[in-house]
């Protein structure tokens, strides 16, 4: 990895300020200076078009601009976050303002100032602009495009995203200038922040979060595609890691990790969220994510990932796979009884439906199955009331999904879990059972033996439509499917 430009040392004491004279970095000299200032083509983009999303972007922002009449809204995209010393983690930009605006550069913020007329507001993406060849910044700073890639232009991002564009070093000095009510995204942008500190409150900021998390209950036609495409590519993902299973038992879970990752990386994508590649006991911790275990014959791999799509949409996906390609008859009994229950949960997605049904419903099947095996003693009705399933069923039954994998976060209760499912909706159904290494209240042959199946979700006009359909989920067409990939 490169280094950034660094003196040298200077011959004599006058030398350092002599190379200070150019007023760009010391170690520079002013014929360099002066060479790099020349002698570039012209790359300015004449032909772009809008970006795909442009139309529902603008339709978003004019619903939010309904919502708050008159008031300034500033949502930003974040900023780098350091990783180590002078490095930094991959940027990933904030929902809210990526779904928005469709743009996802560092240090971007979206301002909706409210017109004079009280008719709407006029939106304006802050950016900062391609790299000054007269200063030197694009050769000498971090954020020179000779460092960190080429920026589009302010006039070529306006064109992109159908929004205003302004350079975001002048954006501290006109939020401390604005006047009226004001609203900000939290969370993202310390400096928008402090800029603003004045000027909003908490409650108000918050008011703004949940409206953007329940504007992405329902999504539109583009979000619908991005997540067909995302479950499609994760099913390809799966596929693959099949195929490599037995050189995962020759290293460790992180073989299967990094073979999930080359298949979202090779097709342009990212992965939504820390893949979880559970093999043998593992599969019993719910989000475990080291995936530094072995990978044994005999045991159960759970796989719990999803590809994310270059707009940000991520599937989220699990399948429970018997490592050496058949299921123990113990392993079987312990699956299909998942399976059953998410049958029933899915059965129980559809438009009118409360969000708790699908949930209600799945839990009522592994209720009745853990009485029949006598782990629990009955009747159901009992063990659903004292809620005494959650022993081995642990977690809720699924969530909504978009943008984030749990998405739709800070939706209030009435709208999201005490509400109604609508066309639009995606959702998971991922019921579970987790029989822990070290549960001595079950027989021994049950523990470290864990179990989810995982699928995604759309509620349509008359039922639903599963998304991820495409991986098998029945036991003997798991084992039929694993057969035919590994060869």
């Amino acid at each position: 990895m490169a280094d950034e430009l660094t003196p040298e040392t200077p011959e004599s004491d006058e030398e350092p300020i002599k190379q200070r004279k150019n007023g760009l970095y010391p170690g520079v000299s002013d014929e360099l200076a002066e060479n790099m200032k020349s002698g570039w083509a012209d790359t300015e983009l004449r032909d772009l078009r809008p970006i795909a999303q442009a139309a529902h972007t603008a339709a978003r922002r004019a619903a939010l601009s309904a919502r708050f009449p008159g008031e300034r809204l500033v949502v930003p995209a974040g900023n780098l976050k350091t990783r180590a010393n002078d490095t930094e983690y991959g940027f990933r930009a904030a929902t809210e303002y990526a779904y928005l605006t469709g743009n996802q550069t560092e240090d971007g913020v979206l301002v909706l100032e409210p017109r004079k007329d009280g008719e709407g507001h006029d939106a304006t993406l802050y950016l900062l602009p391609r790299s000054d060849r007269e200063n030197g910044e694009f050769w000498l700073s971090g954020q020179g495009e000779l460092w960190v890639g080429r920026r589009h232009s302010l006039t070529e991002a306006a064109t992109l995203y159908g929004i205003s564009t302004h350079d975001v070093r002048e954006l501290p000095a006109r939020l401390a200038e604005a006047t009226g009510p004001v609203r900000v995204v939290r969370g993202y942008d310390a400096g928008v922040e402090k800029a603003l500190t004045d000027k909003v409150t908490a409650e108000r900021d918050e008011e703004l979060r949940v409206f953007l998390s329940e504007a992405r209950l329902v999504k539109d036609d583009f979000e619908i595609a991005e997540l067909e495409k995302a479950c499609a590519s994760t099913t390809r993902g799966f596929e693959d890691v099949v195929k490599v299973l037995d050189k995962a038992e020759a290293t460790s879970e992180r073989y299967i990790e990094g073979t999930f990752f080359l298949r979202a990386r090779v097709e342009g994508n990212d992965v939504g969220y820390g893949s979880i590649c559970a093999a043998g006991p593992h599969a019993c911790t719910l989000h475990w994510v080291r995936n530094d275990g072995p990978v044994r014959p005999g045991d159960l791999l759970l796989l719990d990932a999803g590809v994310e799509t270059n707009e940000l949409y991520t599937a989220d996906v699990t399948r429970t796979l018997p490592i050496s390609g058949t299921f123990t008859d113990l392993q079987r009994k312990i699956y299909d009884a998942v399976y059953e229950a998410q049958e029933a949960g899915i059965a129980a997605v559809k438009p009118g439906a409360a969000f708790r049904d699908f949930h209600d419903a799945a839990q009522r099947v592994l209720a009745e199955k853990l009485v029949e095996w006598g782990l629990l003693e009955g009747p159901v009705e009992r063990v659903l009331e004292l809620g005494l399933q959650r022993r081995w069923t642990l977690h809720g039954t699924g969530h909504m999904l978009g943008m984030d994998v749990h998405d739709c976060a800070a939706a209030r209760t009435e709208a999201y879990v005490g509400g109604t499912l609508e066309p639009g909706m995606c959702l998971t159904v991922e019921p579970g059972l987790y029989f822990q290494a070290d549960d001595l209240t079950v027989p021994e042959e049950y523990r470290g033996i864990g179990v989810r199946i995982e699928d995604d979700i759309l509620v349509t006009e008359d039922g639903n439509r599963n998304l991820s359909e495409a991986l098998p989920r029945r036991s003997d067409e798991v084992e039929a499917w694993m057969a035919g990939l590994r060869g």
